[in-house]
């Protein structure tokens, strides 16, 4: 089997055998077999971006695994893996080649595939890429049935309420697809605040939503919990737009515990036509031609306040090379006022998505020194509209 290549109907197979805490473990096996690879190892980032964690460490002898270990990202040739989302080869001790691989499915970084080979020519490599491109599948099929990933994940302690805001979050904070790529991103307060996130694809329309429970801790998230739950019960059932926000307010209305602002999208995915329904929530910033510009909207009033006047459907287009970006009050109010975030948008036109976001909320989070009185989150779409691999290229990397 030694010197083999690669065959990942095989790996698949084997990880389909497997129990769903092994999926490191079996692809560290075949490369080892194949490659001779030793200190096979995953890599993935913690809820708050900061810090790698290290799953799993394969010695290529013995198969014994070592305790999960951190790494800082920042900096690091890790961060430059996950937003390049090219392989790193750099030479190792004896000759040997250490080895950094991008894990990541539809946009989304799960995190790196790390490993030292005694060769490296463009077949291995290659198969190396196919390696970790099996590994983001089998990750994001095993982790429905296992907390190892979730856990390992948590290197902070998680409040009650933090746990609930993780939870209504989308599983992926990016997705990709030919027409467009999206990617979030959220800090959240040290007493949550109560932002969420979230995005869905069907066969012909992109839905996305941001919103924000008004209140902190787990009032918040209950607040949310019953929002986004309402939210996503109207789309399943196929509700129109303005009938998801009015079973969202008739929610909050109903229940008598509070309010929240939200805005909601249907983005059609044939010609980039969009309905928006804006509940009380800070308008979207869109950057057109190198310019950013703060939409002119009309804003409802928030989810659970009373109020004779419908929601109102206001429509925008889309254009190929557009980025739209969608902010809670917590970007923009207290200490994060000093972000110029236009300037910064504009700044990152050229960054992918999740790239940008982490720049946007980052900024954000330095500004407040690291002590966030509001959740700050964001959403950002870049539209490329359809046949045009050349703007989607840009900034895919």
């Amino acid at each position: 089997m030694e010197g083999e290549a690669l065959r990942l109907g095989d790996v698949l197979a084997e990880a389909a055998d497997a129990s769903p805490v092994e999926s490191v473990d079996v692809v560290a096996r075949h490369l080892q077999k194949r490659f001779h690879a030793v200190c096979v190892s995953f890599l993935f980032a913690d809820l708050i971006g900061e810090r790698l964690v290290r799953l799993a460490i394969a010695d290529g002898v013995s198969g014994e695994q070592e305790a999960a270990t951190h790494v800082e990202l920042p900096g690091s040739v890790y961060e430059k893996v996950l937003s390049s989302q090219r392989l790193h080869v750099e030479p190792d001790a004896g000759g040997a080649r250490r080895v950094i691989a991008p894990v990541t499915n539809r946009g989304d970084r799960i995190g790196v595939l790390e490993m030292t080979l005694p060769g490296t020519d463009e077949t291995v490599l290659r198969q190396v890429h196919e390696a970790a491109l099996a590994l983001a599948y089998i990750i994001v099929t095993d982790r429905r049935f296992t907390d190892l990933y979730h856990c390992g994940r948590r290197t902070t302690p998680t409040s009650l309420a933090a746990e609930i805001q993780h939870n209504l979050l989308p599983s992926a904070s990016c997705c990709e697809a030919a027409q467009f790529s999206v990617a979030g991103g959220l800090v959240p307060a040290d007493d949550i605040g109560g932002d969420t996130y979230d995005f869905a694809l069907d066969r012909e329309t992109l839905h996305l939503s941001i919103t924000d429970a008004m209140g902190h801790d787990t009032e918040s998230a209950l607040l949310a919990t019953l929002l986004v739950g309402a939210l996503r019960g109207a789309r399943r059932a196929g509700c129109d737009i303005v009938e998801q926000a009015g079973r969202a307010h008739r929610a909050l209305l109903t229940h008598d515990c509070g309010i929240a602002t939200g805005q909601l999208l249907r983005i059609g995915l044939d010609g980039g036509g969009v309905e928006l329904v804006n509940a009380g929530h800070p308008r979207p910033l869109r950057l057109r031609d190198g310019v950013v510009e703060e939409l002119a909207l009309t804003v409802n009033l928030p989810f659970g306040v009373p109020s004779p006047r419908p929601y109102r459907v206001q429509r925008l287009d889309l254009r190929p090379g557009d980025r739209l970006v969608l902010l809670t009050d917590g970007m923009q109010e207290r200490c994060a006022e000093s972000v110029d975030l236009p300037a910064l948008v504009r700044d990152t036109r050229g960054m992918h998505p999740r790239e940008a976001v982490s720049a946007l909320v980052g900024a954000v989070r330095t500004a407040c020194e690291g002590e966030m009185r509001d959740d700050a989150t964001a959403l950002c779409l870049d539209w490329y509209g359809t046949g045009a691999d050349g703007l989607r290229g840009m900034r895919t990397g």
